[in-house]
């Protein structure tokens, strides 16, 4: 052990290793649930833009065969958001403030409506465009869950304003402090489950990306 650190004492280049390892832990991982969240936060505060791909599985309670569907993710600040699903059917949810609208190309019908604060892309909107600041309308706490991706950042938010069980999962990239995944638990036990990558930030999205190009004899539907 002396020799070791004579050894270092000569060699600062080993030294500096040496106490690299030992700190770089408490530089690069935050140590708090609540830190995790601030950190997150002023990430998400950054996005101007973003394009992702996304998986979307649906656990139900009741049935023991996962939904999982695929597509696009676009989003656009201050409240633009377009979820564009490929597999296994081509529909598109077009979100713009406090408004919708759901394209069904199999039935050519168009759904369209006030938001409701119930649903999980609804919510997804919120956390990006800052609506719900996470310490604010969250608890926080680490709750790890199984992932392929062990250096990935896990936190668990329960919402402050509701009383039944439901709560939400979200997956963290600590190196772009981006969401890579986020799992919405119901009081029932039924899980929405979104999967995000390739995931490009602050670009020139595609011209109308937000806008809707139907064929005229689309049935319209109000809700």
């Amino acid at each position: 052990m002396v020799k070791l650190w004579i050894s270092l004492w000569y060699n600062p280049c080993s030294m500096k290793h040496l106490v690299c390892i030992f700190l770089l832990p408490l530089f690069c991982f935050p140590q708090t649930a609540e830190d995790v969240a601030f950190r997150l936060e002023k990430s998400l505060r950054s996005i101007q833009s973003l394009e992702a791909k996304f998986v979307h599985i649906y656990y139900s309670a009741m049935v023991s065969t996962p939904l999982n569907e695929t597509g696009k993710l676009y989003f656009q600040k201050p409240d633009q958001m377009r979820w564009e699903y490929k597999v296994p059917e081509n529909n598109i949810y077009l979100y713009k403030g406090d408004r919708f609208q759901f394209y069904f190309s199999e039935d050519n019908q168009l759904m369209k409506g006030t938001l409701s604060e119930e649903s999980h892309e609804t919510e997804i909107l919120d956390i990006l465009t800052g609506k719900k600041t996470l310490l604010e309308f969250y608890e926080v706490e680490f709750n790890p869950f199984p992932t392929d991706k062990p250096l990935n950042l896990q936190i668990k938010l329960l919402p402050k304003q509701e009383e039944d069980d439901s709560f939400i999962l979200l997956e963290i990239d600590n190196r772009r402090w981006l969401i890579q995944k986020a799992a919405f638990i119901d009081w029932e036990g039924n899980k929405t489950e979104f999967q995000f990558n390739q995931i490009q930030i602050n670009i020139d999205l595609p011209k109308n990306i937000f806008e809707l190009k139907l064929p005229p004899d689309v049935e319209v539907i109000e809700r």
